[in-house]
């Protein structure tokens, strides 16, 4: 698995940052409701540079009826914001996977093609905001016999496990590793 903390050490403006890579971001240009265009995107970076991290791994959402991105789309981007982080010589590595909504058209997509993901076998997932999903165990049983590891994005943010903290357990059990926003622990969701 990969390893994202490093040894204490203090940033130029002083504040200590425990991470020096990102796995989480939506800061590819214009593809989902991240960076709307590169200038942006290269705003974040420094911001991400200026806290001590030096990769990303970019996870624009998959989203059936809402963002329909690709491998296509989101290399495109990609190659968008590199091209632009190399004429403004700034060295920051970056690399693209996606966030993958667990829907029907992921099962699809799960049975069809290659995923992206954000390192080996590891993808990024999340659930709908919304709705309770309906059998977890399924969903991951899916997820990991087609070879899978599944990331569940924020999971702190689905007001529906806030009243049951046992869900998260079940949900580590079944296998998803959990990923928390660094915005949430600083209260920012509430």
């Amino acid at each position: 698995m990969f390893s994202l903390f490093r040894k204490k050490e203090h940033t130029e403006s002083g504040f200590y940052f425990p991470f020096s890579k990102d796995i989480h971001s939506h800061i590819l240009p214009g593809i989902d409701d991240g960076s709307p265009d590169v200038e942006t995107s290269i705003l974040l970076i420094k911001g991400l540079m200026e806290l001590g991290v030096n990769k990303s791994v970019a996870t624009p959402h998959i989203i059936s009826d809402l963002y329909r991105n690709t491998p296509a789309t989101i290399d495109a981007a990609l190659l968008k914001l590199k091209a632009a982080l190399q004429r403004e010589e700034i060295q920051f590595e970056l690399s693209a996977a996606a966030e993958y909504m667990l829907d029907e058209s992921f099962f699809n997509l799960l049975e069809t093609a290659p995923l992206l993901c954000v390192e080996g076998k590891t993808i990024l997932t999340e659930f709908s905001y919304n709705v309770i999903p309906d059998n977890p165990r399924e969903i991951s049983f899916k997820i990991l016999t087609n070879g899978y590891t599944p990331i569940l994005a924020h999971p702190e943010r689905y007001a529906y496990f806030h009243s049951n903290y046992q869900s998260y357990h079940l949900l580590q059990d079944l296998g998803f590793l959990l990923q928390v926003n660094l915005l949430s622990l600083t209260g920012y969701y509430g």
